[in-house]
């Protein structure tokens, strides 16, 4: 299912009981996410929640505010417009396994099990609902105008927290979205909270280098699967539109800004035109951030605004985090059972793989294998270490295939039964998440691997591995039947 709105798909979630309206008039300062982070925190992640009257500054917003929209596994699926994340890991590993057609027939039967990649390029077209209303920086219309939030009481101010970023290469022309947090400074201008290792820094820094003015535009709202291609831990290069039309099963349909040399899809519901001086930078933060804890006031490019719009029945979609488990959970997690097949087709050995809430994304990684040979656990840590966003893991736990890697007790009892800790852990430096407070400097830290699989002969390990224990499946049907007897 592709939606036509960000509208659309919160209709949807009230169809299907998944949503919460809430008609009282609700301060966007603290008050909006204080109710959400309850809402977060109730079990399977609450329900969305649509405030109608959202409070900025004592006055009521013009646009209603949604939070939530994706904060459990049946609203993460149906923004991916599935019954499950996993069909789309399904589809992923056709593609990956898919040999090109050679006639009709086959090209026909790779259709039929769900590749379409027709769906994948996007189409230009000339206008959109998303310009239906539009504000240019010598209106009086500004940023001082949209619902944004004030998440937590030591916040440096109000953050959009759910913005897809929209930048180019100005050399190679590529595309990126990403999502990066801004900071209000004023009606004009915010913070632009790409870290080193994101592609927005990288295509900022060449426009440095060029002594160039940067355009960016900033996106809201529109088809959910936007929000959730820009948070993806893409292979780089990999064009985010594109696999957002991989996603939705339709070609995205991209308009021209109004004031700025960028293209965003059209169907959404405010666009943040502006740019990004080269060598302006201000300081940003602090922000209470996904790790539970406030990252603190650094240095960040400053966006300007150039003009501002949207669709007549906007709807501004925002998010908060935190102490997990919060929304950003659920997608990491979609994230993962996406992308499965990915590391699976690079490490054949590999069963299943998580990043619990207690971990907060990188912090924490389970992964189950089929071991063969000795030593294979660190060869996995290793190559996962090498891949992508993964480089920030700063703790991977592999553990033998019978071991359930979504049952946190499970992994830590073979993780205090198996590992001796002298024999069965690894340490590495690598680059390490900017967010990440505990390291002693910024962005380089040290990584620890356990080994929590059985011993093998050559793994410094000279006695017979014991059996775990396990009940005979014969016994377990008797019980059931006696059970049974006494309800």
């Amino acid at each position: 299912m592709a939606y036509r709105s960000f509208g659309k798909f919160i209709e949807a979630l009230e169809q299907a009981g998944e949503l919460k309206r809430v008609a009282l008039p609700v301060d966007t300062d603290l008050l909006i996410a204080a109710w959400a982070d309850r809402e977060m925190k109730s079990p399977g992640g609450g329900k969305a929640l649509l405030f109608e009257q959202p409070i900025v500054d004592g006055a009521k917003s013009e646009f209603p505010v949604a939070i939530n929209t994706m904060g459990s596994r049946r609203r993460i699926a149906m923004a991916l417009g599935r019954e499950s994340a996993d069909e789309i890991a399904q589809e992923i590993q056709l593609i990956l396994k898919a040999k090109p057609p050679t006639d009709l027939r086959e090209g026909f039967a790779l259709l039929k099990q769900g590749i379409h990649l027709l769906h994948a390029r996007p189409k230009q077209v000339k206008e959109g609902a998303c310009q239906e209303i539009v504000h240019k920086i010598d209106n009086q219309f500004s940023l001082a105008d949209l619902p944004i939030l004030k998440c937590w009481p030591k916040d440096g101010g109000r953050f959009i927290t759910l913005p897809n970023v929209h930048t180019r290469d100005p050399e190679t022309g590529a595309r990126n979205v990403g999502v990066y947090r801004m900071q209000i400074y004023d009606k004009r201008t915010t913070g632009m909270h790409w870290q080193i290792h994101k592609v927005g820094a990288r295509h900022g820094k060449r426009y440095y280098e060029r002594g160039e003015r940067m355009p960016v535009a900033v996106t809201l709202g529109g088809d959910p699967v936007y929000t959730f291609a820009a948070t993806a831990p893409l292979p780089d290069g990999l064009d985010e539109i594109l696999f957002a039309g991989f996603l939705r099963k339709r070609s995205i349909e991209l308009v021209r800004c109004k004031t700025i040399d960028v293209d965003v899809p059209a169907d959404v519901d405010f666009v943040l035109e502006g740019y990004v001086q080269p060598g302006e930078m201000r300081p940003e933060g602090p922000f209470g951030d996904h790790t539970g804890f406030y990252t603190a006031l650094e240095d960040y490019p400053v966006f300007h605004l150039t003009a501002i719009t949207h669709r007549r029945d906007a709807v501004y979609p925002t998010t908060i985090v935190g102490v997990p488990p919060m929304e950003d959970y659920y997608l990491g997690d979609a994230s993962v059972r996406i992308f499965l097949p990915v590391f699976k087709m690079n490490f054949p050995e590999i069963v299943d793989m998580t990043l619990p809430p207690e971990g907060v994304f990188h912090n924490l990684v389970f992964v189950s294998i089929r071991k063969q040979y000795p030593y294979q656990a660190f060869k996995i840590m290793h190559g996962l270490w090498g891949m992508g966003q993964m480089m920030f893991s700063k703790y991977i736990v592999v553990v033998d295939e019978d071991c359930d890697v979504h049952n946190t007790s499970e992994v830590l009892f073979r993780l205090c039964a198996n590992t001796d800790p002298a024999r069965d852990t690894t340490f590495i430096k690598n680059p390490s998440d900017s967010l990440d407070h505990a390291p002693s400097e910024q962005n380089i830290g040290s990584h620890m691997g356990f080994d929590a699989t059985s011993k093998l002969p050559g793994e410094n390990y000279h006695r017979s591995w014991p059996e775990l224990l396990k009940m005979t499946d014969e016994a377990q049907k008797l019980v059931d039947a006696l059970q049974a007897q006494t309800r």
